[in-house]
Parts: structure tokens; sequence; C-alpha cells
């Protein structure tokens, strides 16, 4: 994975709650085995017409937003557990969702994919909204190291949470196999100390 650096970006605002794994990539996509690709089929059934045809009033569709912030409604990422959920949202480009809550499954799978699931506060996540529809150019500075996420020019500010083992991952672009082959040495250390025969 890639290291997680700060991230400074538009954002594109989705402003519906309750969006669940089959409405981020229907069930009829998830027959690769790679996660590559996935982000040409991301909310595939609100993207396209039946034809194949972009729905213009979709916002992934609108050159009005862009950006590497994904802001969703409550209670974003729920139903099964598909993890191939935060692959499409990571392939099609984006490294970071807001939510006010996020369904703990999808939030677990887009850690251990490099994707930031950053909660906030229902006001925060409403005061981002308004002022993205004010101006779409408003940028959010999301500072891992801190666990903060700022409204530039706003002086609006709010601490999001992470455990630190997830972290540390994305701090240092490890997954779990990465980490335990860094801390090698540590591990055999601490097993050549304890176990006593």
């Amino acid at each position: 994975m890639e290291k997680f650096k700060t991230v400074i970006s538009t954002v594109v605002p989705l402003p519906i709650s309750d969006v669940d794994t089959d409405q981020i990539i229907p069930a009829r996509f998830l027959k690769a085995t790679t996660r590559d690709g996935f982000g040409d089929n991301l909310f595939r059934d609100w993207r396209y017409n039946v034809d194949g045809t972009p729905k213009s009033d979709f916002v992934l569709n609108q050159d009005t937003y862009s950006g590497e912030i994904l802001v969703a409604g409550k209670n974003f990422g729920s139903g099964s557990s598909r993890e191939h959920a935060a692959w499409a949202i990571y392939d099609y480009g984006f490294k970071v969702v807001v939510s006010s809550f996020f369904a703990d499954i999808f939030k677990n799978n887009s850690l251990n994919n490099g994707l930031l699931p950053v909660q906030v506060s229902e006001e925060f996540l409403q005061s981002i909204f308004d002022k993205v529809e004010t101006d779409p150019s408003v940028k959010l500075k999301v500072e891992l190291e801190p666990q903060t996420i700022s409204i530039e020019g706003t002086g609006e500010s709010e601490h999001f949470e992470i455990g630190e083992y997830k972290k540390t991952c994305l701090l240092n672009g490890y997954d779990d196999i990465d980490y335990i082959l860094n801390n090698k040495d540590k591990i055999l250390e601490y097993e050549k100390n304890s176990i006593q025969f």
C-alpha cells in the first residue's frame, strides 16, 4: 500500500444516508479476483443508465465536483461485508471518505486497503456539505498524524479517532503482513527470551 500522507483536496459530496455496499459496488461486478478496475463500476447503478450512458444528475458525472475526498451521509457502507466496496472507492481515486457514521466492517475493510474513513460529528458533516454547496472549490485538509480534519479557510476543524495499529499501518504503507515482517526481529527476540524448555 502507499504511505498515507496529508490530503488537501476538493471534495465530492454525496449527501445520502444509509448507502450500502451493493450501491457502492453492485454484486454483479464482484467476479474479478484482483483489486484493479473496480472504480469503473463505483456507484454503477447511480452513475449509468441501463444502456450505459452516464446519468448527468449524478455527482460523479458532473464537472463541478472532483477530488480525493468523498463526503457521504450518515451510515455509509452498511449491508454486506464485501471488501470490493473499499476497493472500488480507492480504485476510483479517493483517499479519504468522510461520514458521521460508518458500518464497522466497511470501516475495517477501508483501513485494510489504504482508504481512510474519517468519522465526524453530524454538525461538522453538515457544515462541509453547506460550504461545498456554496463553493465547490472549498478544500478539506486531512492529517493522519494529529488525526484532524479541517475546512480550509474557515478555521473549522475536528479531531477523528483511529486505532493506533491501523494508524501505524497507514502512515507506513503496511498491510497486516508487512507490519509483522517489519517487526520480525522484535518477534524473534521476544520468542528467544520468552520460551523456556
